[in-house]
């Protein structure tokens, strides 16, 4: 099975550059499942109805959210009413939404649960990620309840992101850390067969400061009066981020590889040219 993960869409620059990225590349590239971390999709905050049925009609199978989940407060019903509309299963208990989903993946004939993590350190307060994923992973097993097993973890301190990830390593598939907005560079394969990258990145607008206009950005760490300066999504070329994990008939991940095309960023010289 092959999973296409693209990290937090940041206003229209960067849904527009991941909706015609995975459109044009969903067959090409065989994408079996394709996960979309939508939290920052309108105009950088929250999500609403209508970008969510935009990234259906591509083919995006589930959209991940975190901490400005429920920024856009006109329609809180979305998240009970769109099952594949996820947001962090460590919320408090009578949060609207769900933190998990269970799909089909009809082209392989699979089973993958899908899970929305959020982190603590230097974060709202939530409940234990660890404790949740303990539970929850007694109730669904890889590759006896599902053959795949994929966790956004939404989280900024990179230790947080590593301690989870070896935690699970082995009774997950892939996890990937997102809210940062900046890709990192330890892609790898954990020792018990788990895929992790500590953050994945954005698809939005790196001439800015984290895909938002960086006037505001800068008054906020320079000035008192200034301090909460309106943020707003910068709007040139995207960068599109993501990773491509395939995964194996255990569940565990077998190879990984990241997304980083177009707009700002520098991709990797190829040293032996």
């Amino acid at each position: 099975m092959r999973i296409a993960f693209f990290g937090d869409v940041v206003g229209r620059s960067g849904r527009n550059a991941a909706i015609d990225y995975i459109r044009e590349n969903r067959e090409k590239y065989r994408f079996d499942f394709v996960i979309v971390n939508g939290e920052n999709a309108a105009h950088g905050f929250g999500i609403n109805q209508k970008i969510c049925n935009r990234f259906f009609e591509v083919g995006v199978d589930v959209i991940t959210l975190g901490n400005h989940t429920f920024d856009q407060k006109d329609d809180l019903q979305l998240f009970d009413r769109e099952k594949r509309l996820i947001r962090p299963l460590n919320y408090p208990e009578g949060t609207p939404g769900h933190g998990f989903v269970i799909l089909e993946v009809p082209f392989v004939d699979k089973k993958i649960m899908v899970v929305n993590l959020m982190g603590r350190l230097f974060m709202e307060a939530n409940d234990d990620p660890f404790a949740i994923m303990d539970n929850l992973l007694a109730q669904y097993k890889l590759n006896i309840d599902v053959d795949a097993i994929f966790v956004d973890f939404h989280a900024e301190a990179t230790a947080e992101k590593t301690a989870l990830a070896r935690y699970l390593d082995g009774r997950i598939s892939v996890i990937v850390g997102t809210h940062t907005h900046v890709p990192t560079a330890d892609l790898q394969i954990l020792t018990n067969g788990t895929g992790f990258l500590s953050d994945c990145g954005m698809c939005g607008d790196y001439d800015s400061c984290i895909g938002m206009e960086e006037d505001a950005s800068i008054k906020r760490f320079t000035s008192k009066v200034d301090a909460y300066a309106k943020m707003i999504p910068a709007m040139k070329e995207a960068t599109v981020c993501g990773i491509i994990a395939d995964i194996n008939e255990s569940g565990h991940c077998y190879d990984i590889h990241t997304i980083k095309t177009g707009g700002f960023l520098k991709e990797q010289k190829d040293l032996d040219q």
